[in-house]
C-alpha cells in the first residue's frame, strides 16, 4: 500500500469510514443511555473538521429494526448540525443514479436536490440490525433517505440474483467505483456465491482506471461451515474491502494474499457485549485515495466508554485455592476484588488523560471455577460497585468447561456444544437454537411433517422482525403442500402408508434447500399481506364504530329513562381513549327505538362477539398455541386424521380444510365473550378498545374475525 505525497489537491478523495454504530443501544439505561448518540456526534465532528468529501457507513447504523421516536429525533439532529452547509461538494457522480439509488422515490444523491443544502453526503449500506423488513420492506435508512439526509444505496432488488451496480464518483483525475451490498442472511449469500449468482458490474470504459471500494455487512470470521462469507468469493480486481457487522476493530487494512486486494475491519463504536473482541481500542479511518493509490489515517474515538477485562482460571491458583478449604469461596471472593480494583485504577488513569470519556467504566471479570470449586452471590458483589462501574450486574462471569463425552456412534457429543461459555465470543441464533433443539429431542417431540429450518427461519422473523403471523403462514403452507402431494400420489388412508410418504418428502425437502427457502419468502409474504389486512379491518371496524356513534348522538333521546352506568375496569379502558370511547347512555338509547330498556341495551350489548386488535408483543408460545387445533403434527396422533378429506374428495386444495373455520371462530368468540364479561369492559359492535398501556394481554385473541354471535 502507497502513500500519498499530496493529500489535499484536487485530485484526493477523502473518505471518512465508520461502521456498526448502534445507534439507540440500552437507550433506557441511565448510565449507558446516551453513550452512543455522543460517539455518533465525535464521528460526524471528526468528518466536518478534515473537510472530508464524504462519509462511508457499512451498516447497522441502528441497532434496533424498528427505532425508537428518541433515537430517530437525535439521529436527524445530529445530521442536519453536521451535514448541511455551504461548504460545496468537491466530486461528481457518473453512474446512472436511476439504476443505484433504484427502489427510491428520488432516485439521485441528496447534495444534488435543489431543495437542499448538503456540505458532506453520508453513504450507507443497511445492516443486519436495520435491514428492511414488512410488507413494504422498508428499513430506518429509507427514512433518512426520503428526508435528504443520507443516501441508501447496495440494496439487492432480487433473492435469486444479485447484481451489485457501482455508484461512479470523480474528483479531478481519481475515480472510483463504490460498490456496496447491504446484509444478507450469511448461509444464503454463501450458497449465491457458491452457484455464481453474484455478479460485480464493472465500467465499459477504462475499467483499469479505477478505484474500487467494496462495501460489505456480513460473518468475516467462521461460525459455522457456511453461517460466513470467506475473502476468496470476492472478485479480485477490488481494491480495497470495508468489512462491516464484525465489531472488533482492524481498521489498518491487511493484504488477502490470495485475491491480493486489502481488506479494513473499522469495528464497532460502541461496546454492545461484554466479549474479547469490543476491549479492543475504538478507532475510524480516514482513508485518502488518489489514482490507484490510498492511504488509511486511524483516528481514535474519546468519547467510548473504558472497556477492561480479565479472565481467571482457579485452577491455575492451587497455591491460593484448595477446593476442600471451607473458606474457599471467601478467598475467591477477596481475589476477585482485587482484580477489579486494578482495572478500576487503570481506566481511572485512562481518563484523566482524555476529559471527554465517560466517568464510570464497563468491567468484566470472567471466573472459570473447574475443578470443584462453587461460585459466590454476584449479585452481592456487583452491589459494592454500584457507583463506580457502569455495568455492576456483569462484573462477574462464572463459567466452568465440561468434560467432552467420549465418542459414540449412537450417542451424540454434547462436549463439543458447551466446551467454552456461550455467552463469550459466540453469536447465537434463534434459528440455530430451533434446529438444534430438534435434533437433540426425544423422539414423541420430534418434528415429522415440518422442517427444522423452515420452523427456524419462521421464528427468527417472529423474534426479530416481529412477524406475528411468521410461525402460522408457514406451517398452513408447508401443510398444503404435504397436502397436495399425497392427493398427487393417491395414498391410500392407512397410517402407515401415510407416515411413510411424508416422511419420504419430508427428506426431500429437505435436501432441495433452494425449494425450502422459497416457501419461507412465500409463507413470510403471506405474513406480511395477512398482516396489512389485519390493519385494514382494524381500522374499517374502528371507523365504522365512529360513525354509528355520531348518528346515534344525533337521533332521538328520551332524558326521562333510566340509565345503568358500569363501574368497572372496562370503563377505564374505554373512556381513557376520550374520543375513542363510547358512554353507557349513547348505547343505551341507541337501542331504545326496539323497545328495550337501557338496562336491556348494556347486557345485550356484551353479546357481541369483539374484533380482537393483534397483540404487539405475543410470546412464540402464543403463536403456536393459535394452531394447536391443527398442528398437532407428531407421531401420537395418526395421519389418517389429517388427510382424510384429501382421499375421500377429489375437490380442489382450495376446498380442503383440516378443521372447519367455524368451530375456531366459535371457540375464539367464546372465549372473548367470557373474558369480555369477566372484566366488564364497555365493547360495542364488534369494538375492543385498548388500554393506554402497551403491556401484552394473554388473554386477548390474536384472529381479527368480525363475526358475531
Amino acid at each position: 500500500m502507497s502513500a500519498i505525497n499530496s493529500q489535499d489537491d484536487e485530485d484526493t478523495f477523502k473518505i471518512l469510514i465508520a461502521t456498526d454504530i448502534h445507534l439507540g443501544y440500552l437507550e433506557k439505561d441511565p448510565v449507558r443511555g446516551n453513550d452512543t448518540f455522543v460517539t455518533f456526534n465525535e464521528i460526524l465532528d471528526h468528518a466536518q473538521k478534515n473537510e472530508v468529501d464524504f462519509v462511508l457507513l457499512g451498516g447497522d447504523l441502528f441497532h434496533e429494526n424498528k427505532p425508537s421516536r428518541k433515537t430517530i429525533h437525535s439521529c436527524l439532529e445530529s445530521l442536519r448540525k453536521y451535514c448541511m452547509g455551504d461548504r460545496p461538494v468537491q466530486f461528481e457522480v457518473l453512474s446512472d443514479q436511476a439504476v443505484n439509488f433504484h427502489y427510491s422515490k428520488f432516485p439521485w444523491v441528496n447534495y444534488q436536490d435543489g431543495n437542499l443544502n448538503i456540505s458532506i453526503p453520508i453513504f450507507s449500506i443497511h445492516g443486519n440490525h436495520d435491514d428492511p423488513t414488512g410488507a413494504d420492506a422498508l428499513c430506518a435508512l429509507d427514512i433518512l433517505s426520503c428526508a435528504g439526509l443520507l443516501n441508501h444505496f447496495g440494496r439487492s432488488a432480487s433473492v435469486e440474483k444479485i447484481d451489485i451496480s457501482p455508484v461512479l464518483l470523480r474528483k479531478g483525475r481519481t475515480k472510483i467505483a463504490l460498490y456496496g451490498l447491504g446484509a444478507i442472511p450469511d448461509e444464503r449469500l454463501y450458497r449465491m456465491f457458491v452457484n455464481k449468482q453474484v455478479t460485480m458490474l464493472r465500467p465499459k470504459e477504462d475499467e483499469d482506471s479505477w478505484f474500487n471500494l467494496f462495501v460489505i455487512h456480513q460473518n468475516r470470521s467462521k461460525h459455522g461451515a457456511t453461517n460466513y462469507i470467506p475473502e476468496q468469493f470476492l472478485d479480485d480486481f477490488i481494491n480495497l474491502v470495508v468489512w462491516g457487522h464484525e465489531h472488533e476493530c482492524k481498521i489498518a487494512p491487511t493484504q488477502n494474499e490470495l485475491q491480493r486486494f486489502y481488506v479494513s475491519q473499522p469495528g464497532s463504536s460502541v461496546v454492545t457485549s461484554l466479549s474479547p473482541g469490543e476491549a479492543v481500542k475504538k478507532h475510524i479511518g480516514l482513508l485518502h485515495v488518489k489514482g490507484k493509490k490510498m492511504k488509511m489515517q486511524k483516528i481514535a474515538l474519546e468519547t467510548v466508554r473504558t472497556f477492561y477485562m480479565e479472565d481467571i482460571v482457579l485452577a491455575d491458583h492451587a497455591d491460593l485455592f484448595n477446593p476442600d478449604n471451607p473458606k474457599v469461596t471467601q478467598a475467591i471472593q477477596a481475589f476477585c476484588m482485587e482484580k477489579v480494583e486494578l482495572m478500576l485504577d487503570n481506566a481511572e488513569r485512562e481518563r484523566l488523560g482524555n476529559p471527554r470519556q465517560p466517568e464510570k467504566p464497563l468491567i468484566r471479570l470472567r471466573v472459570d471455577y473447574t475443578g470443584g470449586f462453587e461460585p459466590f452471590s454476584v449479585h452481592r458483589f456487583s452491589q459494592k460497585y454500584m457507583d463506580r462501574v457502569a455495568n455492576p450486574k456483569d462484573i462477574i462471569h462464572f463459567f466452568r468447561h465440561r468434560e467432552q463425552k467420549e465418542k459414540n456412534d449412537s450417542d451424540i457429543n454434547f462436549g463439543k456444544l458447551v466446551s467454552r461459555p456461550v455467552s463469550e465470543g459466540m453469536t447465537l441464533r434463534v434459528e440455530d437454537l430451533v434446529k438444534q433443539y430438534f435434533q437433540t429431542a426425544e423422539k414423541k417431540v420430534q418434528l415429522s411433517l415440518l422442517t427444522e429450518r423452515g420452523m427456524g427461519e419462521a421464528v427468527q422473523e417472529f423474534v426479530d422482525k416481529e412477524e406475528k403471523d411468521a410461525i402460522e403462514e408457514l406451517v398452513k403452507f408447508q401443510l398444503e403442500k404435504t397436502q397436495r402431494f399425497l392427493k398427487e400420489r393417491r395414498t391410500d388412508a392407512e397410517e402407515e402408508k401415510i407416515d411413510e410418504e411424508v416422511r419420504k418428502f419430508r427428506e426431500s425437502r429437505k435436501k432441495n434447500t433452494e425449494e425450502e427457502d422459497e416457501e419461507v419468502r412465500e409463507a413470510m409474504t403471506r405474513a406480511r399481506a395477512h398482516r396489512s389486512e389485519d390493519a385494514v379491518l382494524v381500522a374499517a371496524s374502528s371507523d365504522e364504530e365512529l360513525m354509528d356513534t355520531s348518528m346515534r348522538g344525533t337521533g332521538d333521546s328520551d332524558d326521562s329513562l333510566p340509565v345503568t352506568v358500569s363501574r368497572g375496569r372496562g370503563r377505564a379502558r374505554g373512556g381513557a381513549r376520550g374520543a375513542r370511547g363510547q358512554n353507557s347512555t349513547a348505547r343505551g338509547s341507541s337501542r331504545r327505538g326496539r323497545g328495550s330498556t337501557s338496562q336491556e341495551s348494556t347486557t345485550s350489548s356484551r353479546t357481541y362477539k369483539p374484533v380482537s386488535v393483534p397483540a404487539k408483543n405475543m410470546s412464540i408460545m402464543d403463536a403456536f398455541r393459535s394452531l394447536k387445533p391443527d398442528a398437532s403434527l407428531n407421531s401420537s396422533k395418526p395421519y389418517s386424521e389429517f388427510f382424510q378429506d384429501i382421499i375421500d374428495d377429489d375437490s380442489d386444495l382450495e376446498d380442503i380444510s383440516i378443521i372447519p373455520s367455524s368451530k375456531v371462530n366459535q371457540r375464539l368468540s367464546t372465549t372473548s365473550s367470557r373474558n369480555k364479561r369477566g372484566s366488564q369492559s364497555q365493547t360495542s359492535r364488534g369494538v375492543d378498545f385498548e388500554s393506554d398501556e402497551d403491556e401484552f394481554d394473554p388473554f386477548k385473541s390474536t384472529a381479527p374475525s368480525r363475526r358475531t354471535k
